[in-house]
């Protein structure tokens, strides 16, 4: 599950287009925070997920974050300041499973490297719809997720939804705020629509003589649906809009994603204008459920968390454009790193990516952290969140004053200053965390339901992850980033 929003330039503090997501996805499912250089290719095919499809003769310099066993990617730039991110949607047209056809995220990915504007990249997913369709896995242990996709994609002038059912689609250009979470949205008010949608329809009974076509009505799975939570999320997302006005920006974009909680079992947090969100000290985890924009996992009504952010404020000259990732699960106990595209942090090659168990990446050093913290999250957390939110202001004020300068360089010594950073931070925050549990000041919350534990050992045990290894004294490598 996901949580997807942009702003247009007319909304936001700043002029300019602000772009936000989630990643939501199982817990043991690390994503790579990765910058994938310019290349020219002299392949005529490339593979993606599950079939091979023509290659562009040339690929556009992207930052991606993908789950770490994947091709495509759940959110992403490139180097023209095109921004996009997928969400899973669930809908009545059955799929085959026969992996097939093309993922969301290859979509995403093919988009980002194949086009120069926010309407080249929406074009380029229909095309690749049409031709390949979406028969494809989107899930990690569970090898029965399937699913449709839809998209926000944005540029620093334009910014568009388009959402999927199966090869057909949907899509309307977005003006102020707009925000999806697992759900079709667009009904009646789209601005282009597939040639076959409505005779498609009518011929399977689902579009009467007379009625008015709904892209949502028609197309939606209601049971699937409600199951994610979606109208929830994307309630919290839109308010969020509403409460910020003309006053959104970057930091006030991260609140967004950090916000825990659905108002139903557990207290959201409360926003506030260019600060962390205000946090409710009764939250925790295991009572979040699906609803919460920063999501927890917690047993199989809600089997998945947070697995990244990425944000993105774009200007009309890349250069003064920015983008923030946490490269890290669960926003609301992460920093957001600065980068810029183009430039060299983060480079493939040049970082650790993550894989199935826990090694020197950025995104499983803080894993380890989070699941510590998960002992106790009401009395872990409260041990580092001030030192977090200095150092998340620290970077905002840094990256502030750099593009403020008339001939400043690229974000790249800020980036890997801040993945310096936050690399030792998480093992610093770690060990306090684990003497604070050896001092008996930790002990797991008695009121905690059996489920969730019970979720939590299977996962844990899945990664490979024992009370030693997250105590420290067991850890399979020395965390770093680089």
């Amino acid at each position: 599950m996901c949580d997807t929003f942009v702003a247009t330039p007319d909304l936001t503090s700043s002029g300019r287009m602000i772009f936000g997501k989630n990643s939501d996805r199982e817990p043991n499912e690390a994503q790579c925070l990765v910058r994938l250089s310019e290349k020219n290719h002299k392949e005529s095919s490339v593979r993606v997920s599950f079939l091979d499809i023509p290659q562009a003769k040339k690929s556009k310099e992207i930052l991606i974050s993908r789950p770490f066993h994947l091709w495509g990617a759940e959110m992403g730039a490139n180097s023209k300041g095109v921004t996009i991110g997928n969400e899973a949607v669930f809908t009545r047209i059955p799929i085959e499973k026969k992996n097939n056809g093309l993922t969301g995220m290859d979509l995403l990915r093919i988009a980002l490297e194949r086009s120069d504007s926010a309407s080249e990249a929406k074009d380029c997913i229909i095309e690749h719809l049409e031709r390949f369709g979406q028969d494809a896995c989107g899930g990690y242990a569970n090898r029965n997720f399937f699913y449709h996709n839809s998209f926000i994609i944005a540029d620093a002038k334009d910014a568009f939804v388009l959402e999927t059912a199966d090869k057909f689609w949907a899509w309307k250009k977005v003006h102020g705020f707009y925000s999806i979470s697992n759900g079709l949205t667009l009904e009646s008010n789209y601005d282009g629509l597939h040639s076959g949608a409505i005779d498609f329809a009518r011929a399977k009974g689902w579009l009467r003589k007379g009625e008015n076509f709904s892209f949502k009505g028609i197309f939606s799975d209601s049971l699937y649906t409600t199951f994610s939570k979606c109208k929830i999320r994307r309630g919290i997302t839109s308010k969020a809009g509403e409460f910020f006005g003309s006053a959104l920006g970057i930091p006030e974009a991260m609140q967004i994603l950090r916000l825990e909680g659905s108002g139903q079992g557990s207290s959201p947090m409360k926003l506030t204008l260019g600060g962390f969100p205000s946090k409710d000290p009764r939250f925790n985890p295991s009572d979040a459920g699906m609803g919460s924009v920063c999501l927890h996992a917690g047993g199989p009504l809600s089997p998945n968390q947070t697995t990244s952010s990425f944000l993105a404020e774009l200007d009309p000259d890349p250069t003064y454009s920015q983008f923030w990732a946490t490269g890290t699960s669960i926003p609301s106990i992460s920093i957001f790193i600065p980068f810029s595209l183009p430039g060299k942090a983060a480079l493939e090659g040049k970082v650790v990516q993550p894989g199935a168990t826990p090694d020197a990446s950025l995104w499983w050093n803080h894993e380890i952290l989070y699941r510590l913290c998960l002992r106790n999250y009401r009395k872990a957390v409260p041990i580092f969140s001030a030192e977090l939110k200095e150092v998340q202001e620290k970077y905002i004020q840094k990256v502030e004053w750099t593009l403020s300068q008339p001939r400043h360089r690229s974000l790249d010594t800020i980036s890997e200053e801040a993945l310096t950073d936050a690399a030792r931070l998480y093992s610093k925050w770690r060990n306090q965390v684990s003497e604070l549990a050896a001092k008996g000041n930790l002990f797991p919350s008695a009121w905690v339901s059996p489920i969730y534990r019970a979720s939590w050992a299977v996962w844990n045990r899945k990664a490979r992850i024992n009370s030693r290894v997250l105590d420290g004294s067991d850890l399979p490598f020395k965390p770093a980033f680089f």
